[in-house]
């Protein structure tokens, strides 16, 4: 039986939430990201594109290249909401679905030509998406992940294309090496540097020389620009670690200000076990110094979410790690070890008051925001709040917020 893999993105996923948020941004160039010069773009609109913007490009280097773009930090929570809203409906539509990014999925419809037509039930849920969630969203369709994937970038924006068997090829053979996956800016230069500007010139060499050059990457990359992939789609898997990280617009040596920060990302994330169902079993810290010097330490635990055991630990750690007396550039929070299960009452030290304070101040977030109910030390802190990162998909890249 022949594979259908379609291949599911969400266009500029986050600026099209800003603009379900605010109608006013249509047609405008938009930039979401930090909104300091040593913020970089987490995403851009097609209208600032055309001045050369992309993503991962450092916010000052953008601003320069158009002035007049709006700069939007960006909500990670409302980002968080709409791809559950995509994430759901993708799972009532199809048998198999892999999601692996906050906006993008794949879906194996192997099979269902013989009730619907893959084509056409691609179509109507893409058709459905619009409709329910207002966001554009284009998808590619062939017999495997790599050329629909591909698909998927040459039919937007916000539109659809379908390779059919014996196909690939030819489709693939005129566009740039660049556009095949896992091929990044090292390995493009290496195939630059060769001669080879297009796939089609993959395609006719032999694989022998590829994997010479590129090693065992040659060899997948050979196989990739023929259209040959038989990795499956696979289900989501659920993440085993949650952290966020702080970088400051002016490196710090206050320790005060670090301290409080620290207590505002471990309250957030420990919030985001309890709210998520999961316990960690392994804290991390992370310390960033002006120089580009990385420290980090860690440390096993029994399995909790509660606040009271969680933030004297980060504090215990960041007091051990911090002992350079150096200027700080960023600081992170990691917990590892995930599994699902509720926070267990000590019996020893736990209190009924206690934790029916934890269910109050949980239920308060829940209904009006993470950051509606703090503890006064880490009120210092701005922009500390996730959504929820257990609802499906990896982190959002918004996730690491600048102070």
């Amino acid at each position: 039986m022949d594979t259908s893999i379609i291949h599911l993105d969400l266009d500029t996923f986050f600026v099209s939430v800003e603009r379900l948020m605010d109608s006013r941004l249509q047609g405008k160039p938009i930039l979401v990201g930090g909104v300091t010069d040593r913020g970089v773009v987490a995403a851009c609109s097609y209208e600032a594109r055309s001045f050369g913007i992309h993503s991962a490009m450092p916010m000052r280097l953008a601003r320069e290249l158009c002035p007049e773009a709006i700069v939007i930090r960006g909500n990670s929570s409302n980002y968080m909401k709409y791809s559950d809203m995509v994430t759901e409906i993708i799972g009532e539509s199809v048998p198999v679905y892999e999601k692996t990014s906050i906006d993008e999925f794949y879906a194996d419809l192997t099979g269902m030509d013989r009730f619907f037509g893959c084509y056409k039930l691609a179509t109507e849920l893409r058709e459905r998406i619009i409709r329910e969630t207002g966001l554009p969203i284009s998808f590619g369709l062939s017999t495997n992940k790599t050329v629909s994937k591909v698909a998927t970038g040459e039919a937007k924006p916000n539109n659809k294309l379908e390779i059919q068997k014996g196909f690939e090829r030819p489709f693939l053979a005129p566009l740039s090496v660049k556009k095949i996956p896992m091929v990044g800016l090292k390995t493009y230069q290496t195939l630059r540097n060769m001669g080879v500007r297009w796939i089609g010139t993959i395609q006719e060499m032999p694989v022998e020389l590829m994997e010479q050059v590129l090693g065992e990457n040659g060899k997948l990359i050979w196989k990739k620009a023929n259209g040959i992939d038989r990795s499956p789609v696979i289900p989501y898997n659920e993440r085993k670690s949650i952290s966020t990280e702080r970088t400051f617009d002016k490196d710090t040596i206050d320790v005060d200000k670090l301290t409080g920060i620290f207590t505002a990302m471990t309250e957030n994330l420990a919030f985001q076990l309890r709210r998520g169902g999961r316990l960690t079993a392994c804290v991390t810290v992370k310390v960033r110094y002006s120089d580009f010097n990385t420290h980090t330490l860690q440390k096993r635990i029994p399995y909790t979410s509660a606040d009271h055991t969680l933030i004297p630990l980060v504090l215990e750690l960041f007091k051990k790690l911090y002992n350079r007396r150096l200027l700080v550039r960023l600081i992170g929070v990691r917990f590892s070890h995930l599994v699902c299960g509720s926070y267990q009452i000590n019996l020893f030290e736990d209190t009924e008051e206690m934790i029916n304070l934890y269910q109050a101040m949980d239920k308060v977030r829940v209904r009006y925001g993470d950051r509606s109910l703090i503890r006064a030390s880490g009120m210092g802190a701005r922009s500390i709040g996730r959504g929820n990162p257990f609802t499906g998909g990896p982190p959002p890249l918004l996730a690491n917020r600048r102070s």
